[in-house]
């Protein structure tokens, strides 16, 4: 059994981890840190879990019981947890903040997108998990670029359930304020651009035509709707091979032929992709989970990777049709 354990644990996504790890066949939770919780039930903060877990939350960190850590903390938190922790030598590290994404000196994680670093990730030792927006937006055009067809610049709205904002309430998740409502929000400058740009450029370097990105606050609770559109030569059909065959041997990306919604995803680690041609642009729409594929449920496919499990291992979750 991988031993695991969980810093940070109060918020989204520890608790969807938690779900998750709970009840996969070849993991065991040693244990969840959250300072504010110790000495708390785990099931009285993540109460959906009643009556599947005796886990209480400690301050403790005893680091030599797990074979790997998720870091569940707020971005920037991760990087000092690093930098101020003794970490034993053997000891994993799945980050789910925004800290170690961005290839820089002296960053040694690797970016967690099964669906780009597959080989990399299995005999990684520490693993940036990518962002929310981030999955959909690169599953969105990975096969373009591959092939070099990326040519003209890519343009992507996107919308957002409410828990992509964190569980600490802010004045634009409230239910009074998101609920009926929409609103546009860091429109051009989201803190996602940069690992989106860095992904499609490690397979097509040459990719300089500008990424036009507004995302969007949806009054729904989780769910990520991908609509974007770039030009492209070739016809439909030849798009559609393109993505088939690119999405080959990745067990949670489907390319359809019906237009999607994002039901079909929620809480499943699916990616969902549809492409329509339209004159010379190909619009392609892509909808996930923004806490599983987009969060907790891709760290444990990472983690699946990482020990040499089976990809699916623990992530056969039912969708929420209705």
């Amino acid at each position: 059994m991988i031993k695991v354990g969980i810093i940070g644990g109060a918020g989204y996504t520890a608790g969807e981890l938690l779900r998750i790890l709970i009840h996969h066949p070849e993991a065991e939770v040693v244990f969840v840190q959250s300072t504010s919780n110790a000495g708390n039930a785990v099931s009285n903060v993540h109460i959906d879990l009643l009556g599947d877990t005796d886990l209480v939350f400690t301050e403790e960190m005893p680091f030599e019981k797990a074979d790997v850590i998720f870091l569940c903390m707020g971005h920037g938190k991760s990087k000092e947890f690093v930098e101020q922790n003794n970490l034993p030598e053997g000891l994993k590290i799945i980050d789910l903040s925004h800290d170690f994404r961005l290839k820089r000196a002296g960053n040694d994680f690797i970016y967690g997108l099964p669906e780009l670093n597959r080989e990399a990730i299995k005999s990684a030792k520490y693993i940036a998990n990518p962002g929310c927006f981030a999955t959909g937006i690169q599953l969105a055009f990975l096969p373009l670029a591959e092939r070099g067809l990326l040519k003209d610049e890519v343009h992507v709205q996107a919308i957002t359930g409410s828990t992509g904002a964190g569980q600490k309430p802010t004045s634009t998740s409230h239910f009074s304020w998101r609920n009926n409502n929409l609103s546009a929000y860091k429109i051009f400058e989201h803190q996602h651009e940069g690992e989106i740009l860095q992904s499609w450029k490690q397979l097509q370097p040459g990719f300089e035509s500008g990424f036009n990105f507004v995302p969007i606050r949806g009054n729904h609770t989780r769910g990520i709707f991908v609509a974007a559109y770039t030009n492209y030569n070739g016809s439909i059909e030849e798009a559609t091979e393109i993505y088939k065959n690119y999405y080959v041997g990745h067990p949670f990306v489907f390319v359809v032929d019906e237009n999607p919604s994002v039901k079909q995803v929620v809480n499943t680690n699916k990616a969902v992709i549809y492409l329509e041609k339209h004159g010379e642009k190909l619009v392609v729409i892509t909808v996930t989970d923004n806490l599983l594929k987009g969060a907790s449920g891709q760290a444990v496919q990472n983690m699946n990777l990482m020990f040499g499990l089976d990809e699916k291992a623990g992530l056969g979750l039912k969708p929420v049709a209705f």
